[in-house]
């Protein structure tokens, strides 16, 4: 059985699992999400660069820290695995928690990355983690779109991560609060 994260209106977050390798490959191996990903993520060039991404994103959720880890997430409807969401600690102390989501194309324009990471940080916020981050390059406007529809704020330009400029969100368990319905 398939262990679940959560669940939002429209989507399953999960785990992954082996049998995730071929719809992975559609999401990760398309050259208009891959571009985005590097160096963060190794470039998936084949099933078997896949099937490896995977193995070790199944290891760190496994061994990592409670509430970090990576997820697939798949249609509540019918399961169809749409794309990824990963709560990971960013490189440079490990101190900073980042958050990222990739949609396999044919899913784009659904809300679907936005409805991903407002769930996985909600969970995280009530698992103590007090902020995340979202970092992408200045000129992949659908991501930084994204992280403003989740609330986040844009904090700055670093290359202090990935060694390459990149765009920095944040959003607090208290921007939340503050945003909350009374």
């Amino acid at each position: 059985m398939v262990a679940e994260l959560l669940r939002t209106e429209r989507l399953i977050i999960r785990d992954w699992t082996d049998d995730d390798v071929a719809a992975a490959l559609t999401v990760y191996g398309r050259p208009e999400v891959a571009r985005w990903l590097t160096p963060a993520v190794d470039q998936v060039r084949d099933i078997d660069d896949m099937a490896k991404l995977l193995q070790r994103w199944m290891a760190e959720s496994r061994e990592g820290e409670a509430g970090l880890g990576h997820w697939a997430i798949t249609l509540a409807e019918d399961g169809t695995l749409i794309g990824g969401v990963s709560l990971h600690p960013l490189p440079v102390g490990e101190q900073d928690v980042e958050i990222g989501w990739q949609i396999a194309p044919d899913h784009w324009d659904h809300g679907y990355g936005t409805e991903a990471g407002d769930g996985v940080i909600r969970r995280a916020f009530s698992l103590d983690i007090d902020e995340v981050f979202a970092l992408a390059r200045p000129a992949n406007e659908r991501a930084e779109a994204a992280a403003r529809r989740l609330g986040m704020t844009w904090v700055g330009e670093t290359d202090k991560y990935y060694d390459v400029r990149l765009n920095v969100y944040r959003l607090r368990h208290s921007d939340l609060i503050v945003r909350a319905p009374t």
